[in-house]
Parts: C-alpha cells; structure tokens; sequence
C-alpha cells in the first residue's frame, strides 16, 4: 500500500457551506502533515447520485491513497465503495452511512452522534432553565434515526435528571410553517414553559419566529438544533440561549487523519463521533463556531 499520496474527499455537493466547512477541516489535516495532498470534490447538486458514483470511480481509477465519502446515497455508492476496497484503497465514509451489507468495505464511518448530541442540549437546558418546570419538544419526523437519538436522548436525559415534565414531542415534518403553527398553539396552551427544543432547523427556525411574535422572547429557555443565518440572529438576539451545530469541520479533519493513520499502519475505531459545537452568545464570534456556522 503507498504510505504517500492523494486523499479523496468526495462530499454530496461543493454548493453547500456546510461541506465548504468540511473542506475546511480538511485543509486543516493536510496543513499538518507533508506525505499526503487532498482533493475535494462533489457533484453541484446532493441529487446528482450518479455524478458522485463517477467521482468515486474516478478517484479509484487514477489511484488515489485513500477516500474520505459522505455518500449521498446509501445504495448506489456501495458498489464504488466495494470496487475502492477490492483495489487496496482505504475507505472512511462521513456523516450519513452505508447500505448495511457494505459495512465491510469501509474502514469508520465518522458521523454526529445524535444521542450524545442530544444530551449536550439537555445538559444546557437543565443548567440554563433549572430542574422543574414545563419543557417543549419541537421534533421533526418521528421514527427517523437521527431523531430516534437527538430527540430521544434529550428527553430521557431530562427524565432522568431533573423533574421537568416534557410537553410533546411535536412533529412539523421538517416544515418551518407547521413548526411555527405548532409552537404558536404550544406558547398559547402552556403559558408556564419554562424551555423549549426545536430539534432541526426548518423546526427551530419556526419555533423561533412564532417566540418572536408571541413576545415571549427572553421569557424561556430556547435552544436550537442546526446553525443557519435565521439561528444565528435568534442566538445574536438572545431570543435563543443556544443552538447545537454538527461538527462539520471535524468530520474534514478527522475523516483525513482516519485515512493517514490506517495509511500508517494504525487501528482506528469503527465509528468516531464527530460531536456538536453549542454556539451562544458567548462564543458566535470564536473560530471554533466560524468552521461550523453555515
């Protein structure tokens, strides 16, 4: 296997600034080290499947020394994956996963870890809005895996730490409309919340306009999932204590020493949390929250 080389990073799309943060993390990781050099690419849109099938072809072909993939199809890119592991090319696959019967051709999947994640928040919810209390839950779409974690672990959190009674969880079906609709009754019925959760972003963004236009900002504590400009102003303007934004620059930079470890001969763990950084108030300005804000 050559030791030296060029890393793929092949991510879902180049037109996203959360994979722009990725490449960052990335950059990060080839900075500190001489052997290797990187390559980033994507197809323009998450869409194009197939473009990124050729990417990944592209790079086995002309043999690269390894491939850091967030596959945008869990399906169509398995075949690639197994082609790359047949031709002794390393594979770390990033933020969303595999087919299961593909989990032999990859070295780590490198991913946030939504129940961990979702602790973080029920950590936060608890130091900032005290231990009882009324605390909504603003979910997404019930039964996904990433909710089954984030959602589920918050609440069970809270359960076992505080004596917070929870309120929901409510669905908006990632719909920012129906997360305003949905908190503007929620805000209306339970004048004494003491918290609320909005656990994506179109659901967050929701729940913080319809605080916004409650006049309830300020009153309760607010934390967000996910770091658009829209989280960004409600954390700016202190209608949102914190909102917890996926490690998007640690997955380029873990995923790229993940490669130049297994390429060094080293033991990596299957799976490696990539972690959320919490950004409020007091930290938006910090580099560590800049290589994460989109």
């Amino acid at each position: 296997m050559a030791t030296a080389g060029e890393i793929a990073v092949i991510v879902k799309t180049t037109n996203s600034n959360f994979w722009q943060n990725v490449n960052k993390g990335a950059e990060a990781a080839i900075a500190d080290q001489s052997e290797h050099t990187f390559s980033f690419d994507g197809p323009a849109t998450e869409s194009a499947v197939a473009d990124q099938v050729n990417l990944v072809e592209n790079a086995i072909n002309r043999g690269v020394s390894g491939i850091v993939l967030a596959p945008s199809d869990p399906e169509a890119l398995a075949p690639a994956v197994k082609r790359a592991f047949e031709s002794g090319i390393p594979v770390v696959i990033i933020d969303s996963g595999l087919t299961d019967s593909a989990k032999d051709s990859y070295q780590a999947f490198l991913s946030t870890d939504n129940c961990a994640a979702g602790e973080e928040v029920a950590k936060r919810m608890i130091a900032e809005a005290g231990s009882e209390g009324k605390v909504a839950v603003m979910s997404y779409v019930a039964g996904v895996g990433s909710e089954i974690g984030r959602v589920g672990c918050f609440s069970d959190y809270l359960t076992a730490n505080s004596d917070l009674e929870i309120v929901g969880p409510y669905y908006s079906q990632s719909q920012m409309a129906m997360a305003l609709n949905q908190t503007t009754d929620i805000l209306a019925s339970n004048p004494d919340l003491v918290g609320i959760f909005g656990a994506n972003e179109p659901t967050a963004v929701g729940m913080g306009r319809a605080i916004m236009q409650a006049g309830k900002a300020g009153q309760l504590v607010a934390l967000g999932f996910d770091g658009n400009e829209d989280l960004q102003q409600f954390v700016r303007d202190g209608l949102m204590q914190a909102t917890a934004v996926q490690g998007s620059f640690a997955m380029g930079q873990m995923g790229v020493n993940a490669i130049i470890d297994i390429l060094a001969g080293e033991k990596v763990e299957p799976f490696i949390n990539t972690g959320v950084v919490l950004v409020d108030q007091a930290n938006i300005d910090s580099d560590e929250a800049k290589n994460v804000l989109y």
